[in-house]
């Protein structure tokens, strides 16, 4: 699944080739996904300028001159850029298409991925309401996580994986900086002390900005905006790697199930 430094590669590759462009049109071959695409977006879409493509969470908001294309990429989609007269393939469901020539194409096998439309503020949008804060902005705070987690007995890694907590810190995030902040994933949220937090809150920074330099993670499905995968597979520390060696201290990396998720973790680096 794309997480958030996949979809902030995505924004960045595609922001540049929409902003100030008009929309010709919009071909919807496909409106089945989670939710199903509104039946008017080409009417609604089409004649307008796209004047902005932000963020929020793994949420990317394309924003036009009256109202606001929301768009995830669920479990195996991408947004990318296509020049006029590419090859549909298979699961190609949405062209948005520019008066450059190029086309935004939205490809997504499973389905599971959402393209909708909001005439009003998109934070306003019922999906977006209450998610937490961002994780690389400065409200994202050691403090933040220590007042959420108080009494909280649920392992401290589906807590950093909420949502409500905050966003965008999925499965391979949380674990690499679980490692990084030598925490077990496995540790009761609430007995995870402020100077721990810190550290964690820092870790969770670094990981996801080192991430979103070098492009996101590669997994099986992912294709960046501009049709390139991501690198930052190469220097994961835990993620998938269960029973080879810890890079830090060469034991054999352990695996439980939290919150019906993998985690891979050392129990000698993480206490």
């Amino acid at each position: 699944m794309p997480e958030l430094p996949e979809v902030e590669t995505t924004r960045r590759g595609i922001a540049p080739h929409l902003i100030g462009q008009r929309v010709v049109r919009v071909i919807v071959r496909n409106a089945r996904l989670r939710w199903p695409i509104p039946e008017d977006l080409d009417v609604r879409l089409s004649g307008q300028a796209i004047v902005s493509v932000e963020r929020r969470a793994k949420y990317l908001l394309i924003g036009a001159e009256v109202g606001t294309l929301i768009s995830h990429l669920g479990m195996s989609g991408s947004l990318r850029m296509v020049e006029a007269g590419t090859p549909v393939a298979k699961h190609d469901h949405v062209d948005i298409e520019l008066e450059s020539g190029m086309i935004l194409r939205y490809t997504d096998p499973r389905r599971f991925g959402a393209m909708l439309w909001s005439a009003e503020p998109p934070l306003q949008h019922k999906l977006l309401q209450k998610l937490g804060p961002e994780p690389l902005l400065a409200d994202f705070t050691a403090d933040h996580l220590y007042e959420r987690s108080r009494g909280r007995k649920m392992p401290i890694k589906p807590f950093i994986m909420d949502n409500a907590v905050v966003v965008g810190v999925g499965n391979i995030y949380a674990s690499e900086a679980l490692f990084a902040a030598g925490i077990d994933p496995r540790r009761e949220a609430g007995r995870v002390s402020k100077a721990a937090y810190a550290k964690l809150t820092a870790e969770i920074k670094r990981v996801l900005a080192a991430a979103i330099e070098q492009g996101g993670t590669t997994l099986r499905d992912f294709v960046g905006g501009d049709g390139k995968p991501g690198y930052f597979q190469q220097t994961l520390f835990v993620y998938g790697r269960s029973g080879e060696p810890c890079r830090v201290c060469a034991n054999e990396l352990s695996e439980v199930k939290l919150g019906q998720r993998s985690s891979v973790f050392c129990l000698k680096c993480q206490s």
